[in-house]
């Protein structure tokens, strides 16, 4: 059987599957891991003023809690080995950019400000032994697509408890174990139409410029902003989906390899045997790193 609960949080619908029969402790697991969603957006939302990412981001310094730590640490590490397409610093370029509060508040349509130019970033000191975290004057941090992703970690780490799991966060997924044979099923929106992968011990992330668009000045924007720039990307890819061990390792990829573009975006994929699905602006589909 198949227990499910749906939600909203972190800006996007959550779904949890648990395969395995209604009792207290599922049902007490499904609760611990939606309250483990809302504590988590608590503390990692930029648009939140109450959150502890708020808090760093206005005062510059903070005596930040383990779990800010670990994002943190996890974003910049994530910076270094992306070469810096992924950089936790765009918070400033996405602002100007229109991506100034929650996407459903966003105006579609409007004026705004010049887009900064030149490179995020900023340096960010984090120093485990003291609990501390400080930013370079000017610097701020946006951790929404790896919150989100160690929010699903999380998650599916509570189910897994009593039996095999799926949580999908808007697309970020994590499958622990598989509820039959096959495994837990889950459709990949391609340039031609829907592949199916069956997922077992692994998790899910998609990154792309064809959902959170909007229009400033004239000029079609979107939410995946270039570090190199400080603008939003432009590639010819439209829509990267990755498979990897853990959905913040598969958020921070998917979004890497977007920026890249398709022809590097391929060529890492192969060298580092990371599944991906890669979507073209003219609609033509590259299946690398093992998918065939």
């Amino acid at each position: 059987m198949i227990l499910r609960r749906s939600f909203r949080a972190m800006g996007t619908d959550v779904q949890l599957f648990l395969a395995t029969e209604p009792d207290p402790l599922s049902n007490a697991l499904l609760d611990g891991a939606e309250r483990e969603f809302e504590r988590l957006e608590a503390l990692l939302s930029r648009f939140r003023p109450d959150s502890e990412l708020s808090s760093l981001n206005e005062n510059g310094r903070i005596h930040a809690s383990p779990d800010l730590l670990e994002v943190v640490e996890l974003a910049l590490d994530a910076r270094t080995r992306t070469s810096g397409r992924f950089d936790p610093t765009v918070y400033d370029a996405l602002v100007a950019a229109g991506y100034d509060r929650t996407f459903e508040e966003v105006t579609q349509d409007g004026r705004s400000a010049a887009l900064p130019a030149g490179p995020c970033g900023g340096t960010v000191t984090l120093d485990r032994s003291a609990g501390m975290i400080e930013l370079e004057p000017g610097v701020h941090l946006d951790l929404g697509g790896i919150g989100k992703g160690y929010a699903v970690d999380r998650a599916a780490a509570i189910l897994a408890e009593a039996g095999p799991a799926l949580v999908d966060a808007g697309g970020d997924i994590a499958a622990i174990g598989r509820p039959d044979a096959l495994g837990w099923r889950v459709g990949v929106e391609t340039g031609e139409g829907t592949i199916t992968l069956g997922l077992e011990d692994c998790a899910l992330a998609t990154s792309g410029r064809d959902r959170r668009r909007w229009r400033r000045d004239g000029e079609e924007r979107h939410h995946v902003i270039d570090p190199v720039t400080g603008r939003p990307a432009e590639t010819d890819l439209l829509r990267v989906t990755v498979v990897c061990e853990t959905a913040v390792e598969a958020e921070v990829l998917a979004k890497a390899l977007l920026i890249a573009g398709e022809q590097a975006a391929t060529a890492e994929a192969e060298a580092l045997g990371v599944a991906s699905v890669l979507v073209t602006d003219d609609g033509r589909t590259t299946l690398a790193g093992g998918i065939v």
